[in-house]
C-alpha cells in the first residue's frame, strides 16, 4: 500500500525546504537521520516513500528504516534537499541471502531518475547505475548479515558533473572510488534517497543517512 502525503508536504519537498534532521550550517550534514528519537512503526515526516511499506523498527535498542522481505519488488525513500549537485550521500544497508537469492540496495542522488550506487550480490558487483541504465561496474564482494556502508557524491566537473561512488564493509573504508563517472552535461535538481529489491524474500534494514555538501 503506497504512503499518501498532504499536499503542504510535497509542496515542501519540491521546494526543497527544511524538515526535522536538516542543517544548514556550512561544514555540517544538510540532512543526517539516525532514527533514534523516530517513533517506531512509523517513518519521519521529512521522509517521502514513493513505494513499500518501509516503517522505523527496534532491535536491542538500536532503531532503523526497514523494509519488508515482501512482496518482491523495487521500493525506496526520498530525502533531503532538493538539488542538482554538490552533495554526497552516505548509508549503511544491511540484507541477507535466502539459499542462492540475493537482496539487491542502492543509494541515490538527484531524484528517482538520478543517478545510485547499488550492490548487486548475485553479480558479486557494485554498480552506478542512471536510472535503470548501468553507467559503471566494479567488483564486489558482499557478506550476508553484514552492514554495507555506501557513499555517494556527485559535483561540478567543468560543464558537467563527476560522480564517484564506492561501498564496503567492515570499518575499513576504500581510499579511492571504486566507481566514477563523467556526464557532459548538467543534472536536474533532486533529492537523495535509498533503494531496496527484498529479491531474497528478508527485510532490508537503512540507518545513518547523512548529506553532506562536498566543494
Amino acid at each position: 500500500m503506497k504512503r499518501l502525503f498532504p499536499i503542504g508536504l510535497l509542496a515542501a519537498v519540491l521546494l526543497g525546504s527544511r524538515f526535522p534532521g536538516l542543517r544548514a550550517q556550512s561544514g555540517s550534514p544538510v540532512f543526517d537521520e539516525s532514527f533514534s528519537s523516530a517513533k517506531v512503526g512509523e517513518v519521519p515526516e521529512s521522509f517521502m516513500v514513493l513505494d513499500g511499506q518501509f516503517a522505523v523498527r527496534d532491535e536491542e535498542g538500536n532503531r532503523f528504516l526497514e523494509l519488508p522481505g515482501a512482496p518482491l519488488e523495487s521500493f525506496g525513500v526520498l530525502f533531503g534537499p532538493n538539488q542538482a549537485e554538490g552533495l554526497e550521500v552516505t548509508a549503511r544497508i544491511l540484507g541477507t541471502k535466502t539459499g542462492r537469492k540475493f537482496p539487491t540496495f542502492a543509494v541515490g542522488l538527484n531524484g528517482v531518475g538520478g543517478y545510485k550506487v547499488r550492490v548487486a550480490p548475485a553479480k558479486n558487483a557494485l554498480e552506478l547505475v542512471k536510472g535503470d541504465d548501468v553507467q559503471a561496474t566494479a567488483p564486489f564482494k558482499w557478506t550476508s548479515g553484514q552492514w554495507t556502508r555506501l557513499r555517494l557524491n556527485v559535483k561540478a566537473s567543468g560543464s558537467g558533473v563527476r560522480i564517484t561512488a564506492k561501498a564496503w564493509q567492515g570499518d575499513e573504508e576504500p581510499k579511492e572510488a571504486q566507481l566514477q563517472h563523467d556526464e557532459a552535461g548538467k543534472l536536474p535538481p533532486g533529492k537523495a534517497g535509498v533503494w531496496g529489491m527484498p529479491f531474497s524474500g528478508t527485510p532490508i534494514r537503512f540507518d545513518d543517512l547523512r548529506i553532506t555538501p562536498v566543494p
